[in-house]
């Protein structure tokens, strides 16, 4: 076992600091034997860069195929940008972790995580509830598809994710960046969770916390019903299709994203869907690095194995 001991600079101390004085906080992320710690950053650093490649290649193929320039694949190519960002707001700072003996991220750089990490997952799942928008007019109101999906409020649905996303969490960082914190400052993760970085405050603070518990699942919670009950209705459509190879098109069109969203919304439901003190920090690991790493590198995946177009579109950009 690996013991980290803080940097000179850091004051670590059971006296009350204001949080502009801090120097760092330390992430202990997985501890465990140097040769671990290599063994970890060869891993995850082979994981990175897989997912930057495949989520880079649908990009690239949505790009240069003209057959791919509809709404459903412009939306997977923004979906797999995000995606790029998302894994890049933890695994760099994660691998440096790796490598270090002090495992410190600085105030504002913790912060700067915290912001970024939230309101991209937001981002995410305003994009997989619009995802759902688009299957529902394509299979179920079909001949309105070309006159409602149109390139510009396809545009517009682009925008208002990115913007949403990231002004949500804007407050609640603002406010928690602004607490005192005492003692070790020591974070039992790999990222600035809001979990273990309130409990390093100073003093209770229930508004804030009321605050935070308040706005954080609205991004989660209120996407997820819209592509539920999306869902629902394109079943109850698909159901009334008499043919069976009908029915099996209209799946096959909705099978990808139904599988992401299924990954995503499991692993991060069974994280936050019950108090953050019932989960040991061990199982918080495991369960953020599943939604935050695995997920946006099966994304690709999942998309180019079920759909011939994006297969197709693909091979020919690979073979450029």
């Amino acid at each position: 076992m690996v013991y980290f001991t803080a940097p000179r600079y850091m004051n670590i101390s059971n006296t009350p600091t204001t949080s502009s004085t801090i120097s760092g906080f330390i992430l202990l992320g997985f501890p465990c034997s140097r040769e671990g710690q290599i063994l970890l950053f060869v891993l995850f650093s082979v994981v990175y860069l897989l997912t930057l490649m495949g989520n880079g290649s649908i990009i690239c193929a949505v790009r240069w195929d003209q057959r791919l320039h509809t709404p459903m694949y412009i939306l997977l190519a923004n979906f797999s940008f995000l995606e790029i960002w998302y894994v890049t707001s933890t695994v760099p700072n994660m691998l440096a972790n790796f490598l270090s003996d002090t495992k410190v991220i600085s105030f504002s750089g913790c912060f700067l995580q915290f912001y970024f990490f939230f309101s991209l997952g937001s981002t995410e799942c305003f994009f997989l509830a619009i995802m759902a928008f688009d299957r529902y007019l394509a299979i179920c109101r079909p001949l309105h598809y070309p006159t409602v999906m149109t390139g510009r409020l396809c545009t517009n649905l682009v925008v208002s994710c990115w913007v949403f996303g990231f002004l949500w969490f804007l407050i609640p960082i603002i406010i928690i960046s602004q607490m005192s914190f005492c003692g070790s400052r020591i974070i039992d993760h790999f990222l600035c969770d809001p979990g273990p970085l309130l409990t390093l405050t100073c003093k209770k603070a229930p508004v804030v916390e009321i605050i935070f518990s308040t706005l954080s699942p609205l991004p989660l919670v209120i996407p997820f019903l819209f592509i539920m009950g999306s869902y629902a209705l394109v079943l109850r459509a698909v159901l009334k299709v008499p043919s069976a190879s009908g029915k099996r098109k209209a799946f096959s069109t909705c099978g990808s994203h139904l599988a992401v969203v299924s990954l995503f919304y499991g692993s991060v439901l069974v994280m936050y869907g019950s108090p953050t003190s019932e989960h040991e920090a061990g199982t918080q690991k495991i369960v953020t690095l599943f939604y935050s790493v695995v997920t946006p590198f099966l994304n690709p995946v999942i998309y180019s194995l079920r759909n011939k177009d994006m297969k197709n579109a693909l091979q020919k950009f690979l073979e450029i």
